[in-house]
């Protein structure tokens, strides 16, 4: 049995892991990306390369896409030369990019009004959920349209939940952002604690790791803040602009978020420091390190 054709869009740290599980699967892979060169990789395993969004999206009856900003987004399905401009539409639209909960919406609209089912479907589990098909996506759209996408979240994700019609799943991925923003804050200060209080750090994280303290951050990033590994397997800048997707979300609903407030200062600074392109665990660069 063939597989569907799938209309890739964004092969940067992530998406380039994502598109490579399909292909692996079987799926005819047809990439677009602003950068060819990080699509060579994937080329070379046997996808194929488009001009444009929309060029791709004639070809497939699958488009997924993971940008990195919600103008991204915007462009490769509301523009011109968007997959939504195609004239052979594809059956089902995914896009795994973190964006806002209204540009899921306007999506899944134009989508509707082409006979386009469409997932709003962001993920969480950074480079190494992608790299092991392990991440969880959080998805929003009808139950029509998730149960159309499950044979491809299935390819790259482990733990799949619809949360709601579209936007739900921008807004889901709002909520684990903002668990993320203070844990990574309390992992860079409990770090900074243990080192001017003379402890090595690699035998606290032993005793702390498996206790109440334990987290994602606290297993998979402190291990690359104490080898001095600042790449990314999520851009603080990505992470920035996530934050304040979240805090204009919670302004608009009359919600005062202190701690993400304080995050969003704290990688702000980092970033205007030079650290935009550098993995979120560089946060601890904001302590005394």
């Amino acid at each position: 049995m063939s597989q569907a054709t799938i209309a890739w869009i964004g092969t940067g740290v992530m998406g380039r892991s994502m598109a490579g599980h399909l292909l692996a699967a079987g799926h005819p892979v047809i990439l677009y990306s602003r950068t060819r060169e990080r699509a060579e990789a994937l080329l070379a395993q046997g996808a194929t390369w488009a001009n444009s969004p929309r060029e791709a999206a004639e070809q497939a009856s699958i488009v997924c896409s993971m940008v990195g900003y919600p103008a991204d987004v915007e462009s490769v399905h509301l523009g011109s030369s968007g997959t939504l401009a195609a004239t052979n539409t594809p059956s089902l639209l995914i896009d795994f990019t973190t964006s806002g909960p209204a540009l899921a919406r306007q999506i899944a609209a134009r989508a509707a009004e082409r006979g386009i089912h469409c997932l709003d479907a962001p993920v969480s589990g950074g480079d190494i959920g992608a790299r092991n098909a392990t991440l969880s996506i959080m998805c929003g759209g009808s139950e029509a349209a998730f149960a159309a996408a499950q044979p491809i979240l299935a390819r790259v994700g482990k733990t799949v939940v619809r949360q709601g019609e579209a936007g739900a799943g921008q807004h889901t991925k709002m909520v684990n952002q903002l668990l993320i923003a203070g844990t990574m804050l309390g992992m860079a200060e409990a770090l900074s604690y243990a080192k001017r209080a003379g402890l090595d750090p690699e035998t606290v994280l032993q005793s702390v790791g498996g206790g109440a303290a334990a987290s994602w951050s606290l297993a998979n990033l402190a291990p690359r803040i104490l080898k001095n590994d600042f790449a990314p397997g999520f851009f603080i800048e990505h992470f920035l602009k996530d934050l304040r997707i979240a805090l204009d979300e919670a302004r608009s609903m009359g919600l005062n978020l202190p701690c993400a407030t304080a995050a969003e200062r704290t990688y702000a600074a980092l970033a205007e420091a030079g650290h935009a392109r550098s993995g979120t665990q560089a946060v601890v660069h904001a302590y005394e390190w």
